[in-house]
């Protein structure tokens, strides 16, 4: 390197060279060379090939095997305030452009590595943000960014009242940070009082828990596949299983189902959905119902006939790591099958996997498998991803995680 650097010098092995070369932002603890320097946990450091080639500058986690995570592949970066503005009304931005004026009312503001912030996710619900932290880097960059991400938001004329943050995840064990959640204070910004919110997303009202319900309070990845459902669910009846606060049930509803019926297995969840039906006076179309879905699933067939032609499976995440993608794949199958064998000939199924380790190629095999163990053709109507706002960096497959395919049963 010929310019002199401020920061601590990172030297990777050839493997973890060829992957930063090849787009990937991590570096992995197994392919760290060296580390030179006066150097900070959870500060930046320079990445160095061997032969002292410069490969970009990222966040040092000694407690994590993600070693560094790149923030930029530019020399000539400065990481200051200004830099990291203009980070977030690039984001901005990109969201504003691909989703259009009135869906940016709640959406995904920052992905994590996709905008180039490592480990940070936030979701904009109305006038609150809700941030997700989960690297060390981010964690100490917080009180610069968080006033940074309301400020860049009102000088677009978009009022935010609060940021609450919804740290009560065990990854963050991995980088040697504590969990919690709470509002993170704001300079001449009262805290806000109770963490709730009002969104609207497909024409339809949500209230909002942003500090108890799960993940950061409301599933944003499914925008756009929950106005799919809406088109083909006029005069059917609807099972929604796995419903969380009713998303799918309410846009099969106000889609002019016949009649929905929304479960989960979380009472709490169950009652959040009645309560948003109400809402959006759907209540007389739509019932909540608190269930096990692998029980209601094999009830429903041995009662009988076919009572829903159009079921929807939005399961949790049945695996978070490579090592249990085989009895995840059992579960999803099982579900699958399940409901091929309840719907009808000529029914529709719309079923999705939000977990990265259950790779797209993995989840059609199990569906083929499904689909001949329950003697059913399916036709493909759509296969889908998650919406804009969570993009794709196709040199980074972690950032692909949603699968979502719409098919008619034959």
């Amino acid at each position: 390197m010929k310019q002199q650097r401020a920061y601590a010098r990172c030297t990777v092995t050839p493997k973890g060279e060829r992957a930063i070369v090849g787009g990937h932002p991590w570096v992995y603890e197994g392919e760290v060379v060296s580390l030179e320097g006066d150097w900070e946990n959870g500060g930046l450091v320079d990445v160095v090939s061997q032969k002292g080639r410069y490969l970009g500058t990222g966040f040092l986690s000694q407690s994590s095997k993600i070693r560094v995570r790149l923030i930029s592949r530019n020399a000539n970066d400065t990481f200051d305030a200004a830099f990291w503005a203009r980070r977030v009304r690039y984001a901005w931005e990109y969201r504003k452009s691909v989703m259009g004026e009135e869906d940016v009312n709640c959406c995904r503001l920052i992905f994590g590595e996709a905008d180039s912030f490592p480990g940070l996710t936030v979701d904009r619900f109305s006038d609150l943000l809700v941030t997700q932290t989960l690297s060390l880097g981010m964690e100490r960059l917080k009180p610069l960014l968080f006033p940074l991400l309301r400020q860049v938001l009102e000088e677009d004329g978009q009022a935010i009242r609060g940021i609450y943050e919804r740290n009560d995840v065990a990854l963050r064990v991995h980088e040697g940070l504590e969990e919690g959640k709470g509002w993170f204070p704001l300079e001449s910004c009262p805290t806000p009082g109770e963490p709730r919110t009002q969104i609207v997303e497909n024409g339809i009202r949500y209230e909002v828990d942003v500090e108890n319900g799960q993940k950061t309070g409301f599933f944003l990845d499914q925008k756009y596949n929950r106005q799919a459902v809406a088109k083909l669910a006029r005069g059917k009846r609807v099972l929604d299983c796995f419903t969380h606060t009713g998303s799918f049930a309410l846009n099969a509803a106000k889609g002019g189902a016949a009649h929905v019926t929304a479960v989960d297995v979380s009472e709490s969840a169950v009652e959040l959905a009645r309560e948003n039906a109400r809402l959006n006076g759907l209540d007389q179309v739509m019932e909540c119902q608190a269930a096990n879905v692998f029980d209601l699933l094999p009830e429903l067939e041995r009662q009988g006939g076919h009572p829903y032609d159009f079921i929807i499976l939005d399961p949790p995440a049945f695996t978070k790591s490579r090592r249990t993608v085989d009895s995840a794949a059992r579960g999803y199958k099982e579900i699958n099958y399940r409901a091929m064998k309840l719907l009808p000939r000529g029914g529709y199924l719309a079923t999705c996997s939000c977990s990265h380790f259950m790779e797209t190629g993995r989840f059609v095999q199990m569906l083929r498998a499904a689909a001949y163990d329950a003697g059913v053709q399916l036709r493909q109507i759509e296969a889908r991803q998650q919406a804009p706002d969570h993009p794709i960096l196709w040199n980074v497959p972690e950032t692909d995680y949603l699968k979502f395919f719409l098919f008619q049963v034959v």
